[in-house]
């Protein structure tokens, strides 16, 4: 059942819908679920992949926030093959239960999940440019989310292991996407984050520097003085000012790529 809210003289609907993905590339066929959430007069439609933790009220308030600024949302359900409904908190029995299925994920999966995703908007909303933002583990979806030519602008926030790891894959890394990313790709974390020590930085900011040249296209952000899921309240390393930021600077990419 569609739920309606209104803030800031916004009008949005968010309802659970159930996206179809076929079978593709060792993929079986399956069901997703996603948080949708529709404003009025959507200017853009953004795909938002949650940190382990699954789509919890957290992942959902960031796309309602995202609607209210008038961008229709979908936050999928990456884990839709092994806990299409997980929703843990933030605690020790959350991280790990979040952990198995986060190794169960492919690259492959999550291809077709977002090619599922972008199809399934744009037969009702053909119009609209697309974008994704991803946290913690969705933040390292988003950057192989970015190599769908129909995303023209992406945000992964503290995607950890993209030089050293990619899902389901053996030699390969996700870093080593980049140079397929048509669209802008910009890379967020905190100095302070423990899971992204500076080799994994500056391999981030050499891969993204060398598929853009010119500079234009991708970028790398650093908050100073924050941890490792800062733009989240419910989390310890919550950074007030540096979440503030990143939100805005997304909103940036977003109002010109969108």
């Amino acid at each position: 059942m569609p739920v309606s809210k209104s803030a800031n003289a916004m009008t949005i609907e968010a309802s659970w819908v159930q996206i179809s993905v076929p079978a593709a590339a060792g993929v079986t066929a399956t069901v997703m679920p996603g948080w949708w959430v529709l404003p009025e007069q959507p200017r853009g439609a953004v795909l938002v992949l949650p940190e382990v933790f699954g789509v919890n009220s957290w992942v959902r308030s960031v796309a309602e926030r995202l609607a209210q600024e008038g961008y229709a949302a979908l936050a999928l359900s990456t884990f839709s093959r092994s806990a299409p409904d997980l929703d843990v908190g933030y605690d020790e029995a959350g991280l790990a239960a979040g952990r198995e299925h986060r190794d169960r994920v492919t690259a492959e999966q999550l291809l077709a999940d977002v090619q599922a995703a972008v199809d399934w908007i744009q037969q009702s909303h053909p119009s609209l440019s697309l974008g994704c933002v991803g946290f913690c583990f969705g933040g390292h979806l988003a950057m192989l989310a970015a190599t769908n030519p129909a995303i023209a602008a992406t945000c992964d926030f503290y995607g950890a292991r993209v030089s050293s790891f990619k899902p389901g894959a053996v030699e390969k890394t996700t870093l080593s996407v980049v140079p397929e990313v048509a669209g802008r790709l910009w890379c967020f974390c905190g100095d302070q984050d423990p899971l992204m020590p500076a080799e994994e930085l500056q391999a981030i900011d050499q891969a993204l520097r060398s598929a853009d040249t010119e500079g234009s296209r991708h970028r790398l952000v650093v908050a100073p003085g924050a941890g490792h899921g800062y733009m989240c309240q419910a989390r310890a390393d919550f950074h007030p000012e540096a979440a503030a930021s990143g939100w805005n600077q997304m909103l940036e990419l977003f109002a010109e790529a969108l």
